[in-house]
């Protein structure tokens, strides 16, 4: 559960839960705060009716945010006084009520609206993004989509079975849509002006929410900031089950160590192909370390010694190759070399002392209730022959609705909007050639590379985690961009890399890649930090897998 809960928390670095006033900030309420916060009248988007519409004003203080399973709770100090607006909504005949939430800073209000994107299954913020937002001056917004929360998935099924289609079309994009014009609007009646500039910022979930804007909803952002994002779900999301896939099969669970110990090694033998022996994999997908020359060496785990088998050589071998059929047609980009195998590749014990495979939850919970439809099934019967079957199943029954794919970003081009988005080479849940096959099909799509970089950028961060990454201002970034016309040329960026040193650099934009020059070079193992200066851009030698 520990290593769940940090995943979530670095998924979504703007987002933890449900956000109440702390008792200070509560305290002075409305009554000590010198502005009006009413509920505007609101005109429902198309095919909705509003259904409630509710103010509650905030005076400046810590906001507590309580704990929302799997995440504990936040306290975000110095937050300005805001009015909450609480906008719900439901589609009539569909019986779901999709709650909207907008915070307006009662001073010193910059103009722009900002929303924030979700994580896993939570649709959007529970508090801990939007008081980021207004410390920074941003008009907040985050919409519930009428789902749960991170991890709580019984929304899935209606009481007959069926998948509850209206909910899941919520999530996908319709909802994500909807908080768009309902918080322009509610700016427009707060302020009596609307707001500038509109920005929407997320990570996974909230980064595939971000792409079914530009997709969708041209004209709903000026700027879109989607990191690591969750597009191809209907097919990444089973393919991400593979790794528990693989073990159950081949009968064997090798321990975190153990996996550590083969990330390692593929890191130190491939180490030094870009150029820079610093401890990341620039292009995981061209180290081609066997993971077989591991076998025989032993492991220190938890005080044993535990000796790597071939079998354990195999399951790594097939995690980092990816999904195939039974017959060997590549499916899906496996794990990448360099990230943490144990994320998806989680094991445990079992009370008898055998250790079993541990899915990571939202995978299994999309196979199990969305796709097989049984939220109890049990996932290690999944065969290898099976797993291609519910691939393909899910690619049918949702690829459309949640897909998150099309690569027709004309629309967005046309309405002046800009997409900016940044992936992790290590990304140990969403692999980064995902965001790059797409990022390819716009390209043939829309005249080339040159032409989509006009509006669409793609940074691959070599070392970062997913939605893991400091050292660098993206909203600020893209701000500069929509509002400036300064298009970022390379993004500043610090991760750890596998010797637990800070390494910052310049990362360049896809598909050029990182030269190195002068300082920067072989830093890695000798202590001490890269050197972003040491960085300049160039075409990419080789065509990426």
């Amino acid at each position: 559960m520990k290593r769940l809960v940090t995943v979530l928390t670095a998924a979504v670095p703007l987002a933890a839960a449900l956000s109440a006033p702390s008792a200070s900030a509560a305290a002075g309420g409305s009554a000590a705060a010198p502005y009006s916060c009413t509920a505007p009248a609101l005109k429902a988007p198309s095919g909705t009716q509003v259904e409630s519409v509710t103010a509650v004003a905030h005076a400046a203080g810590t906001v507590d945010v309580p704990a929302v399973f799997p995440l504990g709770e936040n306290h975000v100090p110095d937050v300005p006084a805001f009015c909450d607006i609480t906008v719900t909504l439901t589609h009539p005949g569909q019986g779901e009520h999709a709650k909207v939430r907008v915070w307006l800073p009662a001073q010193k209000w910059n103009g722009r609206l900002q929303t924030v994107g979700g994580s896993a299954y939570a649709a959007g913020d529970y508090g801990t993004g939007l008081a980021a937002a207004v410390k920074s001056g941003y008009a907040a917004a985050t919409t519930d989509a009428g789902v749960s929360s991170y991890l709580d998935t019984r929304w899935a099924l209606k009481g007959d079975g069926r998948v509850d289609t209206a909910l899941l079309e919520n999530f996908a994009s319709r909802s994500e849509h909807e908080a768009a014009v309902v918080a322009k609007e509610v700016i427009v009646g707060h302020y009596a002006r609307a707001a500038s500039y509109s920005y929407f910022n997320g990570c996974s979930t909230g980064g595939r929410q971000g792409y079914a804007e530009a997709q969708q909803y041209p004209d709903d952002y000026d700027g879109i900031l989607a990191n690591a994002p969750a597009v191809n779900w209907d097919e990444f999301e089973v393919a991400t089950l593979w790794p528990q896939v693989v073990m159950n099969e081949e009968g064997t669970y090798p321990t975190g160590c153990e996996f550590k110990a083969f990330t390692d090694a593929a890191v130190r033998a491939c180490d030094a192909q870009d150029g820079s022996a610093d401890g990341l994999l620039a292009d995981p997908g061209a180290c081609g370390y066997d993971p077989r020359r591991l076998v025989g060496s032993t492991v220190e785990c938890e005080g044993r010694q535990l000796t790597i088998t071939a079998a354990d050589a195999e399951v790594v071998r097939r995690i980092w190759d990816g999904p195939r059929t039974p017959a060997g047609r590549k499916l899906w980009s496996g794990v990448p070399v360099g990230a943490d195998l144990s994320a998806l590749a989680g094991t445990t014990v079992d009370d008898s002392g055998r250790r079993v495979g541990a899915p990571f939850p939202v995978p299994a919970a999309w196979v199990t209730s969305w796709v097989q439809k049984q939220p109890v099934a049990d996932v290690p019967a999944i065969t290898y022959e099976r797993f291609a079957q519910l691939f393909r199943q899910s690619q049918a029954e949702y690829d459309r609705i949640i897909g998150t794919d099309d690569p027709d970003l004309s629309g967005f081009r046309r309405a002046g909007g800009k997409l900016l988005t940044w992936h992790g080479l290590a990304d140990q849940f969403i692999p980064a050639e995902g965001t790059v096959r797409y990022r390819q099909q716009v390209e043939r799509r829309m005249g080339g590379a040159q032409k989509v970089d006009d509006f669409y950028r793609l940074f691959l961060v070599p070392g970062a985690v997913h939605c893991g990454l400091s050292g660098t201002d993206d909203l600020a970034a893209l701000t500069a961009w929509v509002e400036q016309g300064k298009a970022p040329r390379t993004l500043p960026a610090t991760v750890t890399n596998a010797y637990g040193q800070a390494v910052s650099r310049n990362v360049c934009p896809y598909p050029s890649v990182a030269r190195f020059q002068g300082q920067g070079q072989g830093e890695g193992q000798g202590g001490g930090t890269g050197d972003a200066a040491g960085v300049r851009c160039g075409p990419a030698t080789a065509t990426r897998n």
